[in-house]
């Protein structure tokens, strides 16, 4: 399967079945999940079932991994449609993970700059949206590095690691 989008180093293309391996740190080790991911261990046959099924590319949730220049899996972003009125496909909410040793390198900033790119291209979306904890800032400047605008907190509104947490919402709207 073909690459998606590149850029720097970065490059989105669909998960294979070597990657499964690295993407079952997410759900077995809380430390590859990072302290903003983490909510508790999670079935990893539910992911592999899913990529056997469609290869996480379908349906209203999507999937891609995010591959550094060697072509070794860092992590996944994904996409979901969040239409908030009639029709579908208007808007979709993103988000990444990355695996610890790819983060604090600027490939977050990257693969969601080509994430936005992919979207707008592939599909009708008019408003990309992410969410992200208060407290996470290093997902912030991410976010606004890649082009997204802060419009607000909403309090108390994720539940993980015992206690209500706030999250910071960022948009993006497709460029006119």
């Amino acid at each position: 399967m073909g690459r998606l989008g590149r850029m720097d180093d970065v490059i989105l293309r669909p998960i294979r079945e070597d990657d499964l391996d690295a993407l079952d740190r997410f759900w077995l080790d809380p430390e590859s999940a990072s302290e903003f991911q983490w909510a508790g261990f999670r079935d990893p046959k539910a992911f592999r079932r899913r990529w056997e099924e469609d290869g996480w590319l379908g349906g209203e949730h999507s999937e891609l991994a995010v591959a550094r220049g060697d072509d070794a899996c860092a992590g996944i972003v994904s996409w979901k449609d969040r239409t908030y009125s009639l029709g579908k496909a208007l808007v979709y909410e993103i988000g990444i993970i990355l695996l610890p040793e790819h983060r604090g390198q600027g490939v977050g900033a990257t693969a969601q700059r080509l994430l936005v790119e992919y979207v707008f291209t592939h599909t009708p979306a008019h408003r990309i949206e992410a969410f992200t904890e208060v407290d996470n800032v290093r997902e912030q400047r991410a976010l606004e590095k890649a082009g997204f605008e802060k419009e607000g907190v909403m309090r108390e509104v994720i539940f993980r690691g015992g206690q209500w947490r706030s999250s910071c919402i960022y948009s993006l709207i497709r460029p006119g």
